[in-house]
């Protein structure tokens, strides 16, 4: 069978939360299912990186989707018309976006609603996008995947769509997390904190990352230890907005905070490995993947109690309530202060972290494409 596949967010070195997913899902399903012919669609030049195997033919076609307006002419017109020259049994798109137009059965992967809930962190023209889209994509598309238990419900409640029609498929983390020996942790704490201890966050810095309120609780947290804990903040600032700005530049404590930008996998993997705790404190998340990468680097976890974290977290983190600073301040108090804690959180996420691999999201994925070609013969 020809199975056409969305894969306009595999950018060679820019891929984000649902480039890795597409990355880490179809690397594998290509390769596992040899009998079957994938057709890759891209929106601009492609890197060969991920022409994963000989079963795999690309396109491109224009043009390179990322305006709103340009989504939708991407979408409803180049999309259909190279569906229609390639006569595919299904297309699958991982981003969250399906063309409506497109004569095919169709299994999308929304991975969260986010902006039903937090309209104004996204700009106007992109939550009217979205707004548009999903509830026609929740009921056009003859199966959806989506990340989470949570995510599922959430889809279920706000488009009224049938919960058989939703398979949960959680993802993976990169197989760089790891633990990291004690003369890495040193070299890396001389390289980025001089030697000192630190917490860390990761994840794009915006709105939605809380880390307004991150900062506000590291420094009641400093304000009341007094210690040389810093503060290492690795991510882009995607929407570095006017309250994150605000709340970094009033804190007593910003000169212990760290920003390293953007890093490769394996350096990401050894700063991660290196730090006391990860703080991921979102006010809301489909998943919330730094949390298996904390578990599989064998560190501490810090989360929130809100959307689908206490879901992935499960018994192996610090649950807090990310809209009150005293709590994850407090939290940043236990677990920089109480060894036996730390090590209880670790052990738990040694264990948690079998729920989630790559491969095992390949797999459930899979098994969403069965559903998808097998309904309604």
């Amino acid at each position: 069978m020809k199975i056409a596949v969305n894969t306009r967010l595999l950018l060679k070195n820019k891929l984000e939360g649902i480039g890795w997913f597409t990355y880490e899902s179809f690397s594998r399903i290509v390769k596992a299912h040899p009998e079957h012919e994938f057709h890759f669609i891209f929106d601009r030049p492609w890197s060969d990186e991920f022409i994963f195997a000989d079963n795999v033919i690309p396109h491109k076609i224009s043009p390179p989707a990322r305006h709103p307006l340009l989504i939708y002419s991407w979408y409803e017109f180049a999309l259909p018309s190279l569906i229609k020259k390639i006569k595919p049994g299904l297309l699958v798109s991982p981003d969250a976006f399906t063309s409506l137009r497109a004569q095919v059965k169709k299994l999308t992967v929304i991975h969260d609603i986010n902006f039903e809930h937090y309209p104004d962190q996204m700009s106007f023209s992109n939550f009217k996008l979205y707004k548009f889209y999903t509830p026609h994509i929740a009921h056009i598309s003859d199966r959806i995947a989506t990340v989470s238990a949570f995510s599922k419900n959430d889809i279920i409640k706000h488009y009224g769509v049938s919960g058989d029609k939703i398979d949960v498929v959680y993802n993976g983390s990169h197989s760089n997390f790891r633990p990291v020996s004690k003369e890495k942790k040193q070299q890396t704490k001389q390289q980025y904190t001089q030697g000192a201890d630190y917490f860390i966050f990761i994840g794009a810095l915006n709105p939605r990352k809380n880390l307004g309120r991150l900062f506000k609780a590291f420094d009641a947290f400093k304000g009341t230890t007094q210690n040389n804990i810093k503060y290492v903040i690795v991510g882009e600032k995607m929407y570095w907005s006017k309250d994150i700005r605000e709340a970094y530049e009033s804190m007593a404590y910003k000169n212990d905070v760290i920003f390293t930008g953007r890093l490769e996998p394996g350096e990401l993997a050894n700063v991660l490995g290196s730090a006391i705790a990860i703080t991921y404190a979102s006010v809301f998340e489909g998943f919330g993947i730094p949390i298996v990468e904390a578990f599989n680097a064998e560190i501490p976890v810090i989360t929130s109690n809100t959307s689908a974290m206490p879901e992935v977290a499960g018994d192996a983190a610090m649950i807090v309530d990310p809209f009150s600073i005293n709590s994850i301040a407090e939290a940043m108090k236990a677990v920089a202060s109480d060894e036996q804690l730390r090590q209880k959180l670790v052990a738990n996420g040694k264990k948690r972290k079998q729920m989630f691999s790559w491969d095992k999201t390949a797999d459930n994925v899979w098994k969403s494409i069965e559903k998808t070609i097998n309904q309604n013969q």
